[in-house]
């Protein structure tokens, strides 16, 4: 199968021949029909997550269909339309007997733990706790689309944040996490004020929810700002860069008892980020990660796309083909062009 592929990390990957998947007792094959572009592919290739194995193929947010089954896996059959979570649990472990997939201790994840989804086809292990089925009126594109930065925002935004109608909702950084933050929060009847260093991702954050923006290469305190604006600061806020200015600024923004939510990565030197912590004391401050979402929880997020409250697929900036994907891939650290960059297969 055609694939993208490198042997060491910040060094050029190519697209070449390697050989196909099979699957594993409890797992599938998937026929690649579309995956996305992510920051965390490009933190990956630079070495920054320690659970890649060299050498590799990266990708992790997919949509296809079932190619192969194992022999032991019950729920699905070749022919299904499925994605999956880009953090897959094990179905055996506390945190999954508890249904917290996403934190499971022996997760499996394509494009990390795994070969992933720059390829014709994938290999996705666990796949009767973990697989989700795609509705017809579902594309691929779409689908992938939701991948790691839709549904993580989703969780986050719904389960984490808690986000309730009427509340102001800061969200720091308007690429694809930001925006789909700001579309789920807006669909929860919130506030949203987009904060980012383009006024075209500005622009687009205000198509896709946001009532303010602002636009931090030109606000000299947008912790003030946001203050001003809220009448008293934000009531959830998200981090969906990952730098630690951003994380600063979205914790310092908040009003007494408001909740962050950290989303953006924050590996290599920003892993031990500075953050206001007199103000979390003194403000019962309420700080909360948010790493992907179960399987399980797919439905609501599906029910609201097919509804037409959601629009996913309006953070769909372009679409490539796999050929594009190393170039692409290695300038992500750029942070160039609006939404989501889909490769098509």
């Amino acid at each position: 199968m055609k694939a993208i592929f490198y042997e060491a990390f910040r060094q050029p990957p190519v697209l070449t021949d390697v050989a196909d998947p099979t699957p594993k007792l409890e797992g599938v094959v998937i026929k690649v029909e579309a995956t996305g572009l992510c920051r965390s592919d490009w933190h990956g290739w630079m070495g920054h997550d320690p659970d890649i194995v060299l050498p590799h193929v990266p990708g992790h947010e997919l949509a296809g269909t079932i190619a192969a089954v194992g022999r032991q896996v019950i729920r699905w059959q070749a022919g299904d339309r499925v994605t999956v979570p880009f953090v897959s649990g094990c179905g055996r472990c506390p945190e999954c007997a508890s249904g917290n997939h996403q934190v499971c201790e022996k997760q499996f994840q394509p494009g990390f733990t795994a070969w992933g989804s720059f390829a014709d086809y994938v290999a996705i292990d666990f796949a009767d706790i973990n697989l989700v089925r795609l509705p017809d009126a579902l594309d691929f594109a779409t689908a992938a689309s939701l991948g790691c930065r839709f549904v993580t925002s989703f969780r986050a935004i719904v389960d984490q944040g808690r986000v309730q109608p009427g509340e102001w909702v800061a969200v720091h950084g308007a690429g694809g996490v930001g925006l789909s933050a700001i579309m789920i929060a807006a669909a929860m009847g919130a506030n949203v004020i987009a904060i980012d260093l383009s006024p075209e991702k500005l622009e687009l954050a205000r198509n896709c929810g946001a009532v303010a923006g602002i636009d931090a290469a030109k606000t000299v305190d947008v912790v003030a700002a946001i203050g001003e604006m809220t009448q008293g600061g934000a009531h959830v806020s998200m981090d969906a860069l990952g730098s630690p200015k951003t994380c600063f600024n979205s914790i310092a923004c908040l009003r007494r008892r408001g909740r962050h939510l950290q989303v953006g990565l924050m590996l290599a030197e920003h892993a031990r980020a500075s953050i206001p912590m007199d103000k979390v004391i003194a403000h019962e401050i309420e700080i909360r990660g948010s790493h992907g979402m179960q399987a399980h929880r797919y439905g609501p997020m599906l029910e609201m796309i097919l509804k037409g409250k959601l629009q996913p697929q309006k953070l769909i900036g372009k679409t490539i083909s796999l050929a594009e994907a190393p170039k692409a891939l290695m300038e992500m650290d750029g942070f160039a062009g609006t939404g989501i960059s889909i490769i098509r297969l």
